[in-house]
């Protein structure tokens, strides 16, 4: 599949449309990191990537609620044009009590919330079936996530430390250290909350890193940016970029850079002020 996809033209999700993101209100913030919505401009379909960055997603799409389950390697979606998608991205450690199931049982899948026995899925819908558009609809999926956030549990506070390890590529061994855990306990935890092992979150978020050095940066040589992104060289990055995206380092750089895209380097927080953040790879369906 990897080999196939890297003969054609892949576009990176961040390229296909129009993508917002959102702050969401104080009463969310402790169940999701951001809300988002994400346009697919018309035109004919492309081959378009969806990469994996260590985060589950809430997704209301073609009339249905869904879950996103954590990728491993790019997911390639079949997404019509003109489509509008509203997500709501699980912040660590969240999306396992909330959805009431293991993030491993997830891995590179999009199953309805109904499938996995949420009772409140089918008046969810039907409410944002009524909206008359997108605004409407984004406000809407808001307010029924705030109702049903008062009855959820609250999130792992150790999965968010794993996370942010893994983010500042800490590697796994500290990670044991720190829980006074075993290797087989950690395992555990971190397949209940991510989907998959230390080591693995480790690599995708190095290769997040990867992503934001070159939304950032216009100049930087790729051997630069393979050694500030925390990979051994840029042969590694090549072969770690390729495996997780089926894109070389190169065609990535060129594609967000290709253009500027000021209106993706904000979010709006809860009184509709933007805030400046850097540009985000899109996580839909």
């Amino acid at each position: 599949m990897a080999s196939e996809k890297r003969k054609g033209g892949i576009l990176l999700a961040a390229r296909a449309g129009r993508y917002r993101e959102y702050a969401p209100q104080p009463a969310l913030r402790r169940h999701f990191g951001r809300l988002w919505s994400h346009s697919v401009d018309d035109g004919p379909p492309a081959t378009v990537a969806i990469v994996p960055d260590g985060y589950c997603d809430l997704l209301w799409i073609g009339g249905r609620l869904v879950v996103a389950g954590p990728d491993r390697t790019a997911a390639f979606p079949l997404i019509q044009p003109g489509t509008t998608v509203i997500g709501a991205r699980f912040a660590p450690g969240a999306a396992a009590p909330w959805l009431r199931t293991s993030l491993s049982s997830l891995i590179g899948r999009s199953v309805r919330i109904s499938d996995i026995g949420r009772k409140d899925t089918a008046d969810f819908e039907a409410r944002l079936q009524d909206c008359p558009d997108v605004a409407d609809a984004m406000a809407l999926f808001a307010r029924l996530l705030e109702e049903a956030a008062r009855e959820e549990e609250e999130p792992s506070a150790d999965a968010a430390v794993i996370f942010a390890a893994a983010d500042g590529g800490c590697p796994a061994s500290c990670l044991r250290h720190r829980f006074d855990i075993s290797e087989r306990q950690l395992r555990r935890r971190c397949h209940q909350h991510f989907g998959y092992g230390a080591k693995t979150l480790e690599r995708i978020r190095r290769f997040q890193r990867f992503l934001d050095l070159c939304r950032r940066s216009h100049v930087m040589p790729l051997v630069h940016i393979a050694l500030e992104a925390g990979f051994a060289d840029q042969a590694h990055m090549t072969r770690e970029v390729g495996e997780l995206s089926c894109l070389t380092p190169a065609a990535i750089l060129d594609q967000l850079n290709a253009r500027e895209m000021p209106d993706d380097r904000f979010v709006q927080d809860a009184s509709g002020r933007s805030v400046t953040l850097a540009r985000p790879i899109l996580r839909t369906c």
